[in-house]
C-alpha cells in the first residue's frame, strides 16, 4: 500500500496552480513546506528526504497525468506546469482549506495506490467523497 504525504502534494499542486511564469522548483517548495510545519510545531523529519520526496512527487504527478507542461502560449518555458483536469480533482479532494478534506484523504489512503490513474479516476468519480459518504 502506497502512502503519500498529502500536505506536500497539496503544496506542490498549489505551486503549479499559481506558478504561471515561474519555473517549478520542488526542492525549495519542500523547504517552505518544512518551515510551515515547524512554525505549526509539527515534526519536520529529514529535510533532505523531504526534498527528494518532492522531486519524486513531481515526476509521479507528471507521469500520471496530474500535471502537464505549460503550453508556450500560456507562458510555458519547459520548466513549468499546469494542473490537468485530474490534477484539479486531486487538489479539490485534498485541499486543507476546504472543510471535510480529511475524509477524501482517508479514502485515498485506503487504496493500494491512490495515485494510480484508474484507481484515482474511480475513487474521484464518486460524488459522495466530497460529502464524506463513501
Amino acid at each position: 500500500m502506497s502512502h503519500y504525504d498529502w500536505d506536500l502534494i497539496e503544496r506542490l499542486l498549489h505551486e503549479v496552480q499559481n506558478g504561471a511564469e515561474q519555473s517549478f522548483t520542488p526542492r525549495p517548495y519542500a523547504e517552505q513546506h518544512a518551515a510551515a510545519l515547524a512554525a505549526k510545531g509539527q515534526p519536520v523529519g529529514d529535510l533532505d528526504q523531504l526534498k527528494t520526496r518532492a522531486c519524486e512527487y513531481e515526476k509521479l504527478l507528471l507521469d500520471r497525468g496530474f500535471i502537464a507542461s505549460r503550453p508556450e502560449e500560456e507562458g510555458g518555458n519547459g520548466e513549468n506546469f499546469v494542473l490537468t483536469e485530474r490534477g484539479s480533482r486531486l487538489l479539490s479532494m485534498i485541499d486543507s482549506s476546504i472543510p471535510g478534506f480529511e475524509h477524501p484523504r482517508q479514502v485515498l489512503d485506503e487504496q493500494a495506490d491512490a495515485l494510480d490513474q484508474p484507481t484515482f479516476d474511480h475513487v474521484s468519480s464518486k460524488a459522495q467523497i466530497a460529502g464524506g459518504a463513501i
